[in-house]
Formats: structure tokens, sequence, C-alpha cells
């Protein structure tokens, strides 16, 4: 609770434009920005990833391309208006990653509202492609989810190459993390939530250092809690065949009794849910179930579909 008679500043300053859809839904059209790449220098297994622009650009992309969940940051002001508080403490979002987006580009964010708990939500070029698709849910329905849907829709992965050690069920030792404001969160996210914090493309004071918040502390950036769950994907003792280039085709946040807050111990429990494939990528779906330490409340989870490029890996030749 906020102390009395305090007035909280409001979490966003985007200019939000609001429309009405011919069946009479809420669109929301955030403005136009410009995300920043802060993985350029990402490793694993002793290799750069596809944020680097060498490595990308060898497996035809332009460059080295924007992290996912960098993009949900611009969904938060439309989620806060088309939700209130209430998405920060009970919301998910949804997406499946369409198209590449790359440091430089002008992207915008856009949501209809066709119900009091539910969205779908669209990120998009200045060109018009389409960079996400997705939806975004208020109270714990998540009875659209998109990425759900995309699970059970998936082909099973029949002969693994690069996932050939790994199996439904196979799940990691818990591990304790925490995000600090000043400490980088290793190899895999080598930079410091006050670094994020300076080229976010919606900065809040609601993120900051002091207590002007509805829970009288600074929370986490929605886009900060994959950051959370991913930072130790490293030490996963999942056996994937390197060297390979992943991606993330798939990713739903879901907070369950929230927010999450810097610098509080957190432990993670993450488990491989399934194997899937495309002609372009085997692809591993996992689950991570994010706990408070000090209470064992479970405050979140996220469900990633991460795929390896096989283009990328020499266990397949080339095509």
């Amino acid at each position: 609770m906020k102390p009395s008679g305090e007035k909280l500043p409001q979490p966003f300053s985007a200019t939000i434009r609001e429309e009405r859809g011919e069946d009479g839904s809420i669109i929301l059209v955030g403005p136009w920005r410009s995300p920043s790449n802060l993985l350029k220098g990402q490793s694993y297994a002793d290799h750069a990833s596809i944020h680097d622009d060498s490595t990308a650009q060898g497996l035809g992309f332009r460059g080295g391309t924007i992290e996912g969940p960098t993009h949900f940051s611009q969904f938060a002001p439309l989620l806060q208006r088309a939700f209130g508080v209430a998405w920060f403490e009970f919301g998910s979002i949804s997406v499946n990653y369409k198209q590449a987006s790359y440091e430089g580009e002008q992207l915008q964010a856009r949501l209809i509202q066709s119900a009091p708990h539910y969205a779908s939500i669209t990120m998009v070029k200045q060109d018009g492609t389409v960079v996400l698709i997705g939806s975004a849910e208020v109270g714990g329905y998540r009875e659209k989810s998109d990425v759900g849907q995309k699970l059970a829709a998936s082909r099973a992965l029949s002969e693994p190459r690069i996932l050939a050690g790994c199996y439904p069920g196979l799940s990691a030792p818990r591990v304790v993390v925490r995000l600090d404001l000043e400490r980088p969160s290793g190899a895999l996210y080598p930079f410091s939530l006050v670094e994020k914090l300076k080229v976010i493309t919606e900065p809040s004071p609601w993120y900051s250092g002091n207590a002007h918040t509805p829970w009288t502390r600074a929370i986490l950036p929605v886009e900060m809690i994959s950051v959370l769950c991913q930072s130790v994907a490293d030490q996963d003792p999942f056996p994937i065949s390197q060297p390979v280039v992943g991606l993330f085709a798939d990713q739903e946040i879901s907070v369950l009794d929230g927010p999450l807050y810097p610098e509080v111990d957190y432990e993670l429990e993450r488990q491989i849910l399934h194997l899937s494939e495309t002609p372009k990528t085997e692809s591993m779906w996992i689950r991570t179930k994010i706990r408070e330490r000090a209470t064992s409340r479970l405050c979140a989870e996220m469900l990633l579909n991460q795929a390896f490029l096989k283009a990328s890996s020499e266990l397949y030749s080339p095509q």
C-alpha cells in the first residue's frame, strides 16, 4: 500500500492512440520506438549468439537480432491502460515471434481488447512487417494462450540430432537467482539492470530505486523476468549438441502473484515439457517456475520454445 495522502506518479509517459474496431473493440496504438540490442556480447558454450552481427549474418539474418522479450516493455503502457495495476500482479503475455528485428528499426506495439480480461497484441515495423503476434490476459485466465495453443499443435521431434539427449520431464536442479541493480547477469546477459533501464523503450518511475509505486518498492520490467529465468540457462544439464545457435520462437510469461522485484532471491525450477521440430529447427519447450526463496511462494512462470537452427549445426548437412 502506498503511504496515506501520497500521489503516485503515472507509470508511463508514452502517448497512446485509442481507436474503435468495427466490432466495438478497443484498439490501443503505441508510439514508434527503436529498441537497443544489449546482447551483442552474449556468449554460450564458448561461441557467440544470434545477437552478434557476424554470427547472425552467417545464418542469413541482416545482423544481430533484438532479443524477443525486449519488445515486451513496449507493450507495458498499453497493458497498464487496458488492465490497470492488476496486470503487474496477475498478468500474462504470450507471443509467437514472426520476424527478427534489428537495432535502428522503428517498431510499434498495438493491442486490441476484446474482453475485460483479454487482449490480442501485435508488433509491426514501419513497412508493415509483423515482428510478433500474441495475447495478453489478466486475472489468471490464460484460456486463449497463444503459446499454449502452439505447443499443443506442434510437431513432435521424431529423430533428434541437436537434442538427442533431451526428453520431456528432464529437469534442472533448483537454482537461486536475483537481479541486482549494478551487477550484470553473466555471459548470457552481460548487462546490469541499471544499464537496461537507461535504454528501455518505456522508462518508468515504477522501475526506479524509490518507493513511489503501489507496492512501495521498485518492480522489475516484465522483459527482465525473462532475463531472470534465462540468465542461468547455461547451467542447465540439458544435453544440447554444440556448437549450435538458438533463438526464441514462442514465449509466455505469466505473473501469478506479483510483481517481481530487483534485489530479491528467487528460486527457479526448470523442466523440459516437449520436443518439437520444423524444417529449419529443433525445439525444446521449457517451463520455468519462479518462487520467492524466503517464502516458497510461486510468483510467476515462463513457457519458452527455444528453437535451435539446423543450419548452424554440423549434425545437419547443408541444404
